[in-house]
Protein backbone atom coordinates (compact mmCIF):
# COMPACT_ATOMS: atom_id res chain seq x y z
CA UNK A 1 0.00 0.00 0.00
CA UNK A 2 1.43 3.44 -1.00
CA UNK A 3 2.14 5.81 1.83
CA UNK A 4 2.71 9.84 1.92
CA UNK A 5 6.36 8.49 2.09
CA UNK A 6 6.50 7.34 -1.54
CA UNK A 7 5.17 10.62 -2.69
CA UNK A 8 8.21 12.30 -0.26
CA UNK A 9 10.40 10.71 -1.80
CA UNK A 10 9.68 11.58 -5.22
CA UNK A 11 9.16 14.82 -4.87
CA UNK A 12 11.01 15.71 -2.12
CA UNK A 13 10.73 17.68 1.48
CA UNK A 14 11.16 20.98 0.35
CA UNK A 15 8.10 23.91 0.65
CA UNK A 16 8.37 27.47 -0.28
CA UNK A 17 7.26 29.56 2.56
CA UNK A 18 6.65 33.05 3.39
CA UNK A 19 5.37 35.24 6.17
CA UNK A 20 1.90 35.67 7.56
CA UNK A 21 2.07 39.74 6.82
CA UNK A 22 3.32 39.53 3.04
CA UNK A 23 0.36 40.80 1.01
CA UNK A 24 -1.33 38.25 -1.36
CA UNK A 25 -0.36 40.01 -4.14
CA UNK A 26 3.72 39.43 -3.46
CA UNK A 27 2.51 35.55 -2.37
CA UNK A 28 0.58 35.11 -6.28
CA UNK A 29 3.91 36.73 -8.02
CA UNK A 30 6.22 33.69 -6.03
CA UNK A 31 3.33 31.22 -6.42
CA UNK A 32 3.29 32.11 -10.53
CA UNK A 33 7.24 32.46 -10.16
CA UNK A 34 7.78 28.66 -8.79
CA UNK A 35 4.10 27.62 -11.31
CA UNK A 36 2.68 26.21 -8.17
CA UNK A 37 -0.43 26.42 -6.37
CA UNK A 38 0.33 26.57 -3.02
CA UNK A 39 2.48 28.77 -0.34
CA UNK A 40 3.04 27.05 3.57
CA UNK A 41 2.86 30.42 5.59
CA UNK A 42 5.51 29.98 8.93
CA UNK A 43 6.51 32.64 11.48
CA UNK A 44 10.43 32.01 11.46
CA UNK A 45 10.33 27.60 11.69
CA UNK A 46 6.65 27.63 12.98
CA UNK A 47 3.68 26.26 10.73
CA UNK A 48 1.23 28.48 10.57
CA UNK A 49 -0.71 27.40 7.76
CA UNK A 50 -0.94 27.42 3.95
CA UNK A 51 -2.15 29.80 1.15
CA UNK A 52 -3.76 28.61 -2.23
CA UNK A 53 -4.87 30.16 -4.98
CA UNK A 54 -8.54 29.00 -4.22
CA UNK A 55 -8.06 31.07 -0.70
CA UNK A 56 -7.35 33.98 -3.19
CA UNK A 57 -10.21 33.50 -5.43
CA UNK A 58 -12.74 32.89 -2.60
CA UNK A 59 -11.72 35.46 0.01
CA UNK A 60 -10.15 38.50 -2.03
CA UNK A 61 -11.57 38.70 -5.60
CA UNK A 62 -14.82 37.07 -4.29
CA UNK A 63 -15.51 39.66 -1.37
CA UNK A 64 -14.27 42.57 -2.96
CA UNK A 65 -11.05 42.93 -1.60
CA UNK A 66 -7.55 44.03 -2.98
CA UNK A 67 -4.60 41.60 -3.55
CA UNK A 68 -2.29 44.53 -2.48
CA UNK A 69 -4.06 45.22 0.77
CA UNK A 70 -4.52 42.35 2.54
CA UNK A 71 -2.04 40.01 4.05
CA UNK A 72 -1.29 36.52 3.41
CA UNK A 73 -2.40 36.11 7.19
CA UNK A 74 -6.15 37.20 6.59
CA UNK A 75 -6.94 34.73 4.37
CA UNK A 76 -4.16 31.40 5.05
CA UNK A 77 -6.19 27.97 5.59
CA UNK A 78 -4.95 27.41 8.98
CA UNK A 79 -7.50 24.12 10.00
CA UNK A 80 -6.31 21.47 7.27
CA UNK A 81 -5.67 18.12 8.66
CA UNK A 82 -2.31 17.29 9.65
CA UNK A 83 -1.07 13.91 8.24
CA UNK A 84 2.50 11.93 8.68
CA UNK A 85 4.47 9.72 6.12
CA UNK A 86 3.05 6.80 7.07
CA UNK A 87 -0.32 7.86 5.86
CA UNK A 88 -1.71 5.93 3.21
CA UNK A 89 -2.29 7.51 0.20
CA UNK A 90 -6.01 6.56 0.43
CA UNK A 91 -6.46 7.94 3.81
CA UNK A 92 -5.06 11.43 2.02
CA UNK A 93 -7.67 10.73 -1.27
CA UNK A 94 -10.45 10.29 1.67
CA UNK A 95 -9.58 13.55 3.92
CA UNK A 96 -8.95 15.72 0.59
CA UNK A 97 -12.80 14.33 -1.15
CA UNK A 98 -14.77 14.76 1.96
CA UNK A 99 -12.85 17.81 3.60
CA UNK A 100 -12.88 19.87 -0.27
CA UNK A 101 -9.12 20.47 -0.17
CA UNK A 102 -6.19 20.00 -2.49
CA UNK A 103 -3.26 20.40 -0.02
CA UNK A 104 -1.90 18.64 3.03
CA UNK A 105 0.65 19.33 5.22
CA UNK A 106 2.90 16.48 6.06
CA UNK A 107 4.54 16.44 9.69
CA UNK A 108 6.96 14.41 11.36
CA UNK A 109 7.13 15.08 15.48
CA UNK A 110 5.19 18.57 15.03
CA UNK A 111 7.89 19.53 12.62
CA UNK A 112 6.51 20.08 9.06
CA UNK A 113 8.46 17.74 6.65
CA UNK A 114 6.53 18.63 3.59
CA UNK A 115 3.42 19.84 1.51
CA UNK A 116 1.41 17.07 -0.54
CA UNK A 117 -1.15 18.12 -3.72
CA UNK A 118 -4.11 15.75 -5.31
CA UNK A 119 -2.40 16.03 -7.85
CA UNK A 120 0.71 14.05 -6.26
CA UNK A 121 -1.85 12.03 -4.82
CA UNK A 122 -3.40 11.32 -8.13
CA UNK A 123 0.02 10.73 -9.93
CA UNK A 124 1.28 7.99 -6.78
CA UNK A 125 -1.95 5.76 -7.30
CA UNK A 126 -1.04 5.67 -11.38
CA UNK A 127 2.05 4.46 -10.21
CA UNK A 128 0.90 2.07 -8.23
CA UNK A 129 -1.70 0.51 -10.48
CA UNK A 130 0.78 0.34 -13.12
CA UNK A 131 3.09 -1.28 -10.87
CA UNK A 132 0.24 -3.81 -9.87
CA UNK A 133 -0.67 -4.21 -13.67
CA UNK A 134 3.19 -5.27 -14.43
CA UNK A 135 3.35 -7.78 -11.25
CA UNK A 136 0.17 -8.93 -13.05
CA UNK A 137 1.23 -9.33 -16.43
CA UNK A 138 4.94 -11.01 -15.05
CA UNK A 139 2.59 -13.44 -13.18
CA UNK A 140 0.57 -14.33 -16.06
CA UNK A 141 3.63 -14.94 -18.49
CA UNK A 142 5.46 -16.74 -15.69
CA UNK A 143 7.90 -14.47 -15.09
CA UNK A 144 7.22 -13.85 -11.38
Amino acid sequence: MAKVSNILARKGHDTISIVPSTSVYQALELMADKNIGALVVKNGEHYLGIITERDYSRKVILKGKHSSDTTVEEIMSTELPHISPEDSVEHCMELMSDKNIRYLPVFINAQLAGIISISDVVKETILQQKETINHLKDYIHGNG
